[in-house]
């Protein structure tokens, strides 16, 4: 189940895809819900019965062409903060500077924080340049998390319980401000700094643990490409670890770090220009491309 927050007729739906992913299927005429009912909504009253419902309306292939809808991002505003991991990938942890003491260079424990999302950009929509503020805008390709189920010290062997599931994410990164202000938040949330997209995947289509390829390119060269297996902190100790003593709700977004070959890493850097096409490619999640403008 691939799950879409779109617009048809001027009105935002949530849907999800047909079998032969060229049409989307309104779950409001699915499930009988209200027509305005935003994907955090949908998430917080899922039920078990809905799966049945929603797979035969799949089978059955019949939509809107997708052709004739405007994707939006599957949740185009976190009631939240996207909670983030920094340096979760150890090709990564080599290329950039270290802002921290680590040993070896590789985290001992897990690097949170959070992006501010005033609206997350959607597949297809534009980057801002922000050229008043920065010469150093830089990509991230990440696998986003997102929370099913309300809990806290989660213990890792019923993590996948807790998950709804997963995106695609790309953490944009101010660097100069990154840098000046230390903290990272105000650096990576910047308005127009969370494209997201372009599907919200169901975990019942990902076997758990993921081993899934994870890949950006900036115009036709492939920047990023590694597998998620090579997190150093899985997703199971991701979610047990952060909530110990914090409640994770339904919606929640844990955006899981980037691998190597970041515009920052390279010598001289790499950093987005005007008019750089960005695409960002998980398998089986799908690809989110924005231009820089």
């Amino acid at each position: 189940m691939k799950f879409l927050t779109y617009k048809y007729k001027e009105q935002e739906k949530i849907g999800v895809l047909s079998k032969d992913e060229n049409k989307v299927i309104a779950l409001s005429e699915v499930l009988g819900l209200n027509p305005n009912i935003s994907m955090i909504e949908f998430i917080e009253e899922y039920r078990d019965e809905y799966e049945e419902k929603i797979k035969k309306a799949i089978e059955n292939n019949k939509g809107v062409n997708i052709n004739e809808v405007e994707l939006q991002s599957p949740i185009t505003v976190p009631k939240r903060n996207v909670i983030c991991l920094g340096k979760n990938y150890k090709e990564h942890v080599k290329e950039v500077p270290s802002a921290m003491d680590f040993k070896g260079g590789v985290p001992e424990c897990p690097i949170y924080f959070t992006k501010l999302v005033n609206r997350a950009v959607a597949h297809g929509e534009n980057i801002p340049l922000h050229s008043d503020l920065t010469n150093e805008l830089d990509y991230e390709v990440e696998l986003a998390v997102v929370i099913g189920k309300e809990g806290s010290d989660i213990p890792e062997n019923e993590v996948e319980d807790y998950i709804f599931g997963y995106t695609i994410l790309n953490d944009i990164s101010v660097r100069n401000l990154q840098t000046k202000h230390i903290q990272w938040f105000l650096g990576k949330s910047l308005d127009g700094t969370c494209p997201m997209g372009p599907y919200l995947v169901h975990k019942s289509m990902l076997k758990f643990p993921l081993e899934l390829d994870i890949k950006c390119y900036v115009n036709d060269e492939l920047r990023q490409c590694s597998n998620t297996r090579e997190m150093i902190f899985d997703i199971p100790y991701i979610i047990s670890n952060i909530s110990r003593g914090l409640t994770l709700k339904k919606g929640d977004i844990i955006s899981t770090g980037t691998p190597s070959g970041v515009g920052m890493g390279f010598k001289p850097p790499k950093f987005l220009k005007g008019g750089d096409v960005v695409t960002c490619e998980i398998q089986g999640i799908g690809v989110l491309r924005n231009i820089v403008k």
